[in-house]
């Protein structure tokens, strides 16, 4: 991964920190007053954040092996979509005014279901991951000597990360369990069906007839949604 790229990540880990810092040491006290279970939802996220940041980190060492670009999605399409995830996210973590009512009440056993889903999402890219070896990129791209992987998560699923990361999102809102979560899922939803689509375009201007026929015996992303 470039330089920048890891910068973002970092920052973008430090600013959760430094938010979750300055909530309980009470420079930004109105978010208590805005929601009064805000406490008891900040704890209760915690392991969901942890395993997300340590997601993070692994993904963003494991970065460094990739091939050289052959072809590469525009930058403003790669901007958007960070844009897209990150908006997400802050849907699903933060007491946004106006999104605070519960879908869900609270309980111990949504909470380790919310966890237990993430570690399985996170557990399914990682092993796609590593079968895609010098193939992967966080951009929709041809390597160079790119090849079509069939192997492990890729003999079902044409796309394990993005089922993997769906699932991690989906087990941080099982564990918000608010309207703001619902909508930063349904929001990151969005945004992975859209580069899924620019990536098999990608793929079947590639790989023709082997891509399709490819298609035939797999899904995209979650049997039998889709």
């Amino acid at each position: 991964m470039s330089r920048p790229k890891l910068l973002q990540t970092l920052a973008g880990a430090l600013a959760v920190g430094l938010f979750f810092w300055a909530d309980r040491t009470g420079l930004i006290p109105s978010l208590r007053a805005l929601d009064p279970t805000w406490q008891a939802d900040r704890l209760r996220m915690a392991p969901g954040i942890v395993v997300y940041l340590l997601f993070g980190i692994y993904w963003t060492v494991a970065a460094r092996d990739r091939g050289a670009d052959r072809t590469s999605e525009p930058a403003w399409s790669v901007l958007l979509h960070r844009t897209l995830v990150s908006v997400s996210l802050a849907l699903i973590l933060l007491p946004l005014p106006g999104l605070l009512t519960r879908l869900v009440p609270p309980s111990p056993a949504l909470l380790v279901l919310g966890v237990a889903v993430e570690l399985a999402g996170a557990a399914l890219a990682v092993a796609a991951r590593r079968h895609l070896g010098r193939n992967w990129s966080a951009e929709v791209r041809i390597a160079e000597g790119h090849e079509l992987v069939r192997s492990g998560p890729y003999r079902r699923l044409r796309h394990p990360i993005y089922t993997g990361v769906l699932l991690m999102y989906l087990g941080l809102a099982l564990a918000a369990g608010r309207v703001g979560s619902l909508l930063g899922l349904g929001l990151v939803v969005v945004a992975y069906l859209r580069k899924v689509g620019l990536e098999e375009r990608l793929l079947q201007q590639t790989f023709g007839a082997a891509f399709t026929d490819y298609r035939r015996g797999s899904w995209a992303l979650v049997p039998p949604l889709y």
